[in-house]
């Protein structure tokens, strides 16, 4: 019996849309001109005359050495400022007596304390949480300042002080500035000698020491480099800025490496005086603040 098969679809001719074209045709297909919704072009077009219009009242264009200030001259710096303005102007009242009353009596007065915090924490946000983190948590080689283990003291005057004056900042010349040696590096020990006074060191906060470890030549070689700034039995020395040794918190690392390197390379962080920078009425919140996170003494 014969099969009859159906003739494939004509795919030349073209298919009936109702929609014009734009006579552009690729490989047998025609564009259609489907034009954009009216919605959409009046609000491009909108927007092109807004984005004018801007130019003209608003900085925008930049020039060689400086921009278009606009007609209506304003500038987001000096709004800033005009904010910062009125919100010292509201707060005037209060930092005026945070100024004149004493840090203690500060902490005894609850409306103080509360604004000190309140302001303090706000000021300790901004400047001192990137090396002492968002909790005043620390990190290595950032001071805690939640315990009490204070290096340079954890009074409140104390505290004031170093955030007045900083530590090893050379343009204050009333900054802390005590600075370890670097006996390793100036040759004064040799690394013998560092690991032995490395394991005495650790042996003070009950830390375990290298099997086999000379404590007597440790202690000897602390007591002849060491005792001087840390004290006989390594309880530190505030006044100095030498940390307090026989306790379990170590500011660049309990293990005998890092114990060894601090050693070597001897030095001490650096914190910026801001006593340029923030009012004596930010500085006494923050002082507060610290004082009060609870390792204050």
């Amino acid at each position: 019996m014969e099969q009859k098969t159906s003739a494939p679809a004509d795919t030349s001719a073209p298919v009936q849309t109702g929609v014009g074209t734009t006579g552009h045709i690729w490989d047998g297909i025609e564009e259609l001109n489907n034009p954009l919704p009216r919605w959409w072009l009046w609000t491009f077009y909108a927007c092109i005359i807004w984005a004018v219009g801007y130019w003209f009242f608003y900085p925008a264009i930049p020039l060689v050495s400086s921009y278009t200030k606009g007609l209506l001259g304003w500038q987001s710096r000096t709004q800033i400022e005009l904010d910062m303005a009125e919100l010292k102007a509201m707060r005037s009242g209060m930092t005026t007596k945070i100024e004149a009353t004493e840090l203690a009596d500060i902490e005894k007065s609850p409306e103080l304390l509360s604004f000190a915090r309140a302001q303090g924490s706000a000021a300790f946000a901004v400047n001192c949480a990137p090396c002492h983190g968002a909790g005043a948590q620390g990190f290595k080689g950032y001071p805690n300042l939640n315990d009490d283990d204070w290096i340079w003291g954890g009074k409140a005057e104390d505290i004031l002080t170093t955030i007045k004056h900083g530590v090893r900042w050379e343009q204050d010349s009333d900054s802390r500035s005590g600075v370890m040696p670097s006996f390793g590096r100036d040759g004064i020990l040799n690394r013998k000698e560092i690991g032995t006074v490395a394991d005495y060191v650790l042996s003070l906060s009950g830390l375990p020491v290298d099997k086999g470890s000379d404590l007597a030549a440790g202690k000897a070689l602390y007591a002849a480099n060491c005792a001087a700034c840390h004290g006989d039995t390594g309880k530190g020395n505030q006044e100095l800025g030498a940390p307090n040794l026989s306790d379990k918190v170590w500011l660049y690392g309990s293990d005998k490496a890092a114990v060894m390197e601090r050693i070597t390379i001897g030095g001490g962080g650096v914190m910026p005086a801001w006593s340029n920078r923030l009012d004596a009425a930010t500085m006494k919140s923050l002082a507060v603040y610290v004082h009060t996170l609870g390792g204050g003494k």
